[in-house]
């Protein structure tokens, strides 16, 4: 009765949200499980991971099994990496305290990765909205010079209608 490490699907159609739990291999995907160990919400960009990590980490070394997504939602976060290094520690290879200080190098190069991927979808957005913007701002243009020019009556009216004044005015003078 192998624990494995997986995906348990939430949200409704469409906008899915999955809790990352220790289940039985046996029991259905949305079935019971053994424990719940963090959230992943692929809709968002970059997507949002939520991880108790030393959990994680115990449930590996007790021998449960991640699935494809899982390990990869762990080796994104680092869980997969702090188990290869801690076996290493165990074999004796490395100290504790150089493998810590390889994981902080890890960890530090892996946060300003993803901040700066966050900051590029962020100044893309703004870019995007200033295009929208102008683009807005004169298709508003043209449709008022079109109103302008509806509303303001041909060139020979008003040479007519300016003749027509000129009539008026002396008549009203005398």
């Amino acid at each position: 009765m192998p624990a494995k490490i997986r995906l348990q699907r939430h949200g409704k159609k469409g906008k899915a949200y999955f809790h990352i739990v220790i289940a039985d291999g046996r029991a259905p995907r949305d079935g019971k499980f053994i424990e719940n160990i963090g959230t992943y919400n692929p809709t968002t960009n970059p997507a949002t991971i939520n991880l108790d990590t030393e959990k994680a980490l115990q449930w590996l070394q007790n021998g449960a099994q991640p699935t494809d997504t899982c390990k990869a939602i762990l080796s994104y976060k680092g869980v997969m990496y702090k188990n290869h290094l801690q076996k290493g520690v165990n074999k004796g290879a490395l100290t504790q305290e150089l493998a810590d200080a390889k994981f902080d190098k890890w960890l530090a190069e892996k946060e300003s990765k993803i901040s700066g991927k966050a900051n590029s979808v962020k100044a893309s957005k703004q870019d995007e909205m200033k295009k929208r913007l102008a683009a807005e701002s004169a298709v508003k243009e043209a449709k008022a010079k079109a109103i302008l020019a509806k509303n303001t009556p041909p060139p020979a009216e008003e040479a007519a209608a300016a003749p027509v004044a000129t009539d008026e005015t002396p008549a009203s003078e005398a």
